[in-house]
């Protein structure tokens, strides 16, 4: 019998809401699990909070005994990252009978040294431990003893990573003994930058890299594609107009051609922060197979420290740079992370091996 789920999100982002791709593909990986997952919105940025809350009490009416998976980023449920309202939606589910299971996608407040910094960052752990006590269950995307506000409360919490958000098909066995590096010039690839000034210290970064690089081994190639890469191509052409390097940045794209991206990459650099499971388009180039060098930080941890992935110290350019070279240059190496990535990606960041353990909480809870 297949069993009603519905997947409750906030305000949509734009132009691509990552949360909103999760809901859909675990959806299709949960059908097999006997569960039918409708996606439902709070649309308070549209209609206010007022009219958006009247409109999921009645909702809400037919949702008695069934799961709704609320997902929660601070900035779904506030445009200056204060989410009280998230508790209202929370306190109405509640009230009409429903199960309520919390996915934590920012399972971290935002931090910063400003005095409203500060107190954002106490808002959001306040809102985050209501929730917690408020739901029947709570999915976190990192592994509760990496999130600090969990201490002591981590047995109400478990770890579910987060998938691809790309149609990336699962590799059979066999695919384990794929190795080597794609023929003809070595490419870099990095996928999406951030926007703004962090998006320009990010750029400075990447042109250190493959400027030591391509020094180091001579013709490259940089493919830089998704959010805000586009709005670098000046930055990286300017700062490698006298090497060797070829390079394409592209805006944000179809599915497939991102995968085809990815999968032309003999490396992939993920500086955006540190490497976490919750972070997809890090997950995309595991899913993919491609070797990656990417940040360490305090929420890294096991899958990830399964994979084909070197993780070098933020701060610490030698490292990134030296990394970079040891990738390019070695073949065996190459070899092996494939390997690694493939096996990884099959047992714990597939939507297969993600839905099947939702499928287990929602039937043992």
């Amino acid at each position: 019998m297949t069993r009603p789920l519905i997947a409750l999100l906030g305000r949509k982002d734009v132009p691509t809401d990552a949360v909103e791709q999760y809901c859909r593909y675990l959806g299709v990986a949960l059908q097999s699990h006997d569960f039918q997952l409708e996606i439902r919105r709070v649309p308070w940025e549209i209609h206010g909070w007022a009219e958006a809350l009247d409109a999921l009490r009645l909702e809400a009416a037919f949702w008695r005994g069934s799961w709704v998976l609320v997902q929660y980023t601070a900035l779904a449920w506030s445009s200056r990252g204060f989410p009280f309202k998230f508790l209202r939606v929370l306190k109405t589910l509640k009230s009409a009978g429903a199960r309520i299971a919390v996915v934590f996608h920012d399972p971290e407040p935002f931090r910063g040294p400003r005095l409203v910094e500060h107190l954002r960052t106490r808002v959001q752990l306040y809102i985050m431990r209501r929730a917690l006590a408020a739901a029947d269950l709570a999915i976190v995307t990192i592994p509760p003893e990496k999130i600090s506000w969990l201490a002591g409360s981590s047995s109400r919490a478990h770890f579910i990573p987060v998938g691809p958000n790309l149609p990336i098909p699962v590799p059979p066995e066999n695919a384990l003994n794929s190795s080597g590096q794609n023929s003809g010039t070595p490419t870099i690839g990095v996928f999406t930058i951030t926007g703004g000034e962090p998006g320009a210290r990010e750029a400075k970064i990447i042109l250190g890299t493959v400027r030591h690089a391509a020094q180091k081994i001579g013709k490259l190639r940089l493919s830089v594609f998704g959010r805000h890469a586009e709005l670098r191509e000046t930055t990286f052409r300017e700062g490698l107009q006298d090497l060797p390097v070829e390079i394409s940045a592209e805006g944000v794209l179809a599915d497939q051609q991102v995968i085809e991206r990815i999968c032309a990459a003999d490396v992939l650099l993920f500086i955006r922060g540190a490497i976490t499971t919750g972070r997809g388009s890090a997950i995309a180039g595991i899913a993919c197979g491609v070797p990656m060098i990417a940040y360490v930080g305090p929420q890294t941890a096991w899958p990830i420290s399964e994979a084909g992935v070197i993780l070098v110290r933020p701060g610490n350019p030698a490292e990134l740079h030296d990394a970079l070279v040891r990738v390019l240059s070695d073949p065996e190496l190459c070899g092996n992370f494939r390997r690694r990535n493939n096996q990884v990606y099959r047992e714990h960041f597939s939507w297969p091996a993600i839905a099947a353990r939702f499928g287990d909480l929602l039937k043992s809870t």
